[in-house]
């Protein structure tokens, strides 16, 4: 079993001791999307399946915030963005621009990338590397920034 599955297993149960209904209620959501994909693939999930299905809640919730802060709903902007900030607590780190910057010239090197023709095979290989410590706009971003340089 995944070990940041079961620290998130194991926050639900003390969620529900200190009687914390906001975060039980949405540990609970993320638990039942990692047992559905449980059923439906008949597979254990790996840390790796763990993070994506993470930055997918956080993606999804990200929208949704952004819709109801134009709709003027504050209070469901507020909840959406309190459900962001503790599923991204389970996510590692994210790289700083500086240290993307780095990580994406050595992998323009690996790859032999000088233009922006080369951008499919430098994303291939930098989403396989980076994809859980950056997003992937900001990945495509400055690949396409780094490939565009003289």
């Amino acid at each position: 079993m995944s070990q940041l599955k079961e620290r998130i297993a194991q926050e639900l149960k003390e969620a529900m001791k200190n009687r914390d209904n906001f975060k039980r209620d949405t540990l609970r959501m993320i638990n039942s999307a990692f047992k559905q994909i449980e059923v439906d693939e008949r597979r254990e999930l790996s840390d790796e399946d763990v993070i994506t299905i993470l930055k997918k809640a956080c993606k999804q919730r990200e929208e949704a915030s952004i819709q109801y802060k134009e709709a003027g709903r504050e209070e469901l902007y507020a909840k959406e963005q309190e459900e962001i900030r503790i599923i991204a607590s389970y996510l590692p780190e994210q790289l700083s621009d500086e240290r993307l910057k780095e990580e994406l010239k050595l992998i323009l090197k690996e790859v032999g990338a000088s233009s922006p023709k080369d951008m499919g095979k430098v994303m291939g290989v930098a989403n396989s590397k980076l994809s859980a410590l950056a997003d992937g706009k900001r990945i495509s971003a400055m690949v396409k920034e780094l490939l565009s340089q003289p």
